[in-house]
């Protein structure tokens, strides 16, 4: 981020996350392969019984942000299809996508016990899914400021701080009552081009929830925003 052509009026603590070429388990934090289920648990499903998909996990202990829970795993799930899951007229519809938050771990699962678990569903066949490897998760502390928006070149992953967006025109319909970036995933590759992260058109994904709401560790109303 070029610091001198942005003003300093509206700073905002964010995370920034960094995707490392490492093999993390079911309970650290990371992008795509197989997350954490409890022993009594399935992986979420939309209306229709198709599984979905992990995006992304986090491992809370980790992040260190006024408002973000301190411990357990927040997890973002999504439909392997060409919507991602995502409905345009309901955002806010958790069935082709799930936050879950689990405040404690059983670290008796295996990961074995949650393959067990998986079943292919219609869409897997298909190659629509953004994240295109595993990966482990960096986090560092940075600082944000509110005039990037629809400045894609500034785009990373992060938590809290200013969204980026592309093609999307309903910032401010959102900021009325989901006011935290409790997560966004942009495009990612490795120095040989390799696909890490892939939206369709370049796109990118967020979710947003009421600051008030995630102090009492309330994940029922979020708002996902898939821009592609």
């Amino acid at each position: 981020m070029n610091l001198f052509m942005k003003h300093k009026t509206h700073e905002k603590p964010y995370i920034k996350i960094t995707l490392t070429d490492t093999k993390p388990t079911i309970f650290d934090s990371k992008v795509g392969g197989f997350g954490y289920i409890p022993h009594d648990k399935d992986f979420p499903c939309d209306s229709q019984g198709n599984q979905l998909r992990l995006l992304a996990q986090i491992d809370c202990s980790k992040v260190n942000l006024e408002d973000f829970p301190k411990s357990g795993l927040l997890q973002f799930w999504i439909l392997n299809h060409e919507s991602c899951g995502y409905d345009l007229k309901n955002p806010r519809k958790q069935d082709g996508f799930r936050v879950i938050y689990y405040s404690e771990i059983d670290k008796t699962v295996t990961e074995q016990e949650v393959i067990s678990k998986f079943i292919e569903n219609r869409y897997d066949d298909e190659v629509f899914f953004p994240v295109k490897k595993e990966c482990g998760m960096l986090f560092t502390p940075e600082i944000d400021f509110d005039n990037k928006e629809d400045e894609s070149e500034d785009a990373c992953h992060q938590i809290g701080g200013y969204p980026c967006f592309v093609g999307f025109e309903s910032l401010k319909k959102i900021k009325k009552k989901h006011d935290f970036l409790l997560f966004q995933l942009d495009m990612d590759f490795w120095d040989d081009d390799e696909l890490i992260i892939c939206w369709e058109n370049a796109g990118i994904g967020n979710f947003f929830i009421n600051s008030k709401k995630l102090k009492k560790l309330d994940f029922s109303d979020v708002w996902y925003n898939c821009s592609f």
